[in-house]
């Protein structure tokens, strides 16, 4: 069902337990999700943590109008900001006397999220909650054994079922994650929906030249956390054939960069392994499109937007067969998969895309561009909106 183009506009308030700066799948998705909304003639308002130190503030930016609530560090996470109810209730309720949103989208079922949606069930607005999150990546974070983490996943699942549940419609990005919050929250209905992206955003434009690579070349994008193991894909590239001269950029900054560091030093890939740190969208898209392939080993992957970034780059992908990366590869046509946590097997794969001639990478290339058709931004967007407005799980069966 797709609503009539002559709508008026609505005004939407987006929840967001984590927002840029911060750097991760989430933070981008919920800034796409408010551009593309103030895109297409939204009044679109976004609350978040603010990124540091001082009291709650409102600052105009061109994606939307953001709410900065005031927020506390946690010591096992070097950006991570968490908000406690009792500093931003009243501001919640405050910012809702001031917006009067027409509906609510929460993006995870923590913090911001959690009382987001209290506050608008008790106006009766309508709700659209998205989940970004498993319990998993909360593992590194959590100073604490296995077991206790296992109890807190636990509660974790139950506390999504708890808020997600109130919500009119809820989301995730993949059929995986569905399927993973109705085992798991017992959530009976979720809409898998596609994070989207706008796959020509990161194809050559006329008569630009990108010089590639002098060495083949493996990226990784990402923040640099435990759950992502780029330790493995490291062990990867040093496993490789000598003759190959496999070289590696990493893109990203993280807790376990350090660590990283260290395992190419006692690896003597010093030569051959870059750090290349936080990088605008544009220094970004070049890497995409120098690379030879892509690499994602992470295991707590919902979607991934950095694989779909790199493979609308026409760049072959080798991902981990976890979560949801095998959604995203057709074994032997645009890369192949891999087992986690399985450095010989990343190599011995890798080595096998770059024995290959030229022209069959390409094809492997263009297989992953026409992969990525199906999550366009624009029927994300649209999808979102019929939501705002009113249309059901069966109008919007994907």
């Amino acid at each position: 069902m797709t609503m009539p183009d002559a709508q008026p506009p609505l005004t939407i308030l987006i929840a967001a337990d984590t927002y840029p700066p911060h750097v991760n799948g989430a933070a981008q998705f919920g800034y796409r999700l408010a551009k593309g909304l103030t895109g297409r003639g939204h009044n679109v308002h976004v609350l978040a943590c603010r990124p540091d130190k001082g009291r709650s503030f409102t600052e105009f930016r061109t994606e939307a109008t953001v709410h900065r609530l005031r927020s506390h560090g946690v010591f096992t996470h070097e950006y991570f900001r968490i908000c406690l109810p009792w500093e931003i209730k009243k501001e919640i309720s405050l910012l809702f006397d001031k917006v009067q949103p027409d509906v609510v989208h929460i993006q995870s079922h923590y913090m911001i999220g959690e009382h987001v949606l209290y506050e608008a069930v008790k106006r009766g607005i309508r709700i659209v909650a998205t989940n970004h999150f498993m319990p998993e990546n909360l593992n590194p974070f959590l100073p604490f054994p296995q077991w206790f983490k296992d109890i807190i996943g636990k509660i974790s699942w139950r506390d999504m079922g708890k808020v997600m549940g109130q919500a009119d419609v809820v989301t995730t990005p993949t059929p995986l994650a569905a399927k993973a919050m109705h085992q798991h929250a017992f959530l009976r209905k979720v809409l898998p929906l596609s994070n989207g992206i706008d796959s020509a955003a990161y194809e050559l434009k006329p008569d630009e030249v990108i010089k590639p690579h002098a060495h083949p070349t493996v990226l990784f994008a990402g923040r640099l956390a435990e759950e992502k193991h780029v330790d493995v894909l490291i062990k990867a590239v040093a496993a490789a054939p000598a003759d190959l001269n496999v070289h590696l950029e990493i893109v990203g900054g993280g807790e376990v960069r350090p660590a990283l560091e260290s395992l190419v030093h006692r690896l003597g890939l010093q030569g051959r392994v870059k750090f290349l740190g936080l990088a605008s969208d544009e220094e970004l898209r070049e890497a995409y499109i120098r690379a030879d392939i892509f690499c994602m080993p992470g295991t707590a992957e919902l979607q991934s937007l950095v694989t779909l970034e790199a493979m609308s780059a026409s760049t072959p992908v080798l991902l981990a067969d976890a979560m949801a990366l095998p959604h995203l590869v057709r074994d032997g046509e645009n890369g192949y998969l891999f087992t986690p946590n399985d450095s010989a097997d990343l190599s011995e794969k890798l080595t096998r895309i770059l024995r290959l001639p030229a022209e069959e990478r390409k094809a492997m290339g263009h297989a992953s561009r026409c992969m990525v058709e199906p999550h366009s931004i624009q029927g994300t967007l649209q999808t979102f909106e019929d939501l705002y407005r009113g249309a059901s799980y069966d109008d919007k069966v994907v």
